[in-house]
């Protein structure tokens, strides 16, 4: 039987689950944490995305994290053109402030984990070879060139 009556939402509350879990596997038993950190650092990508890219990319997330990713978008401002990953991590280590600290580098390898091992490989490849090589370093070794 269904939790909330509409198959599509229990799904999406499913997937959702299965990421923040492999999230809390690398960052600690905190799910509001996963939670935050998982928003903050697909944000801080799309800004860095065509938005072409972004969309397509957006269209492999679970519903739920689609909205996050979503949240707070200005599609005029963008792309913004960091090209360390200095410049990359450091919006990621402002929207961490509010939480139990967690090193930003860490944050975006593990939420780019995530989406490397939960959307299609070639859309993955695509997101990555889109970065700056310095922040393309922070993306898992097994994706891309």
């Amino acid at each position: 039987m269904s939790a909330t009556g509409l198959d599509v939402f229990d799904k999406t509350v499913q997937t959702t689950n299965i990421w923040l879990n492999e999230i809390m596997d690398d960052l600690g038993p905190d799910r509001q944490l996963a939670w935050h950190t998982l928003g903050v650092v697909l944000r801080t990508l799309r800004d860095r995305l065509p938005a072409e890219l972004g969309a397509n990319l957006a269209a492999e997330l679970p519903l739920l994290v689609r909205g996050a990713y979503y949240d707070q978008y200005k599609p005029s401002d963008l792309p913004r053109r960091d090209r360390s990953a200095e410049e990359f991590l450091h919006p990621v280590a402002e929207g961490l402030k509010s939480g139990r600290p967690v090193n930003a580098g860490d944050a975006a390898r593990t939420v780019f984990k995530a989406l490397a091992h939960h959307i299609d490989l070639g859309q993955s490849a695509k997101v990555r070879d889109a970065l700056p090589k310095d922040i393309q370093r922070l993306w898992p070794d097994s994706v891309g060139a």
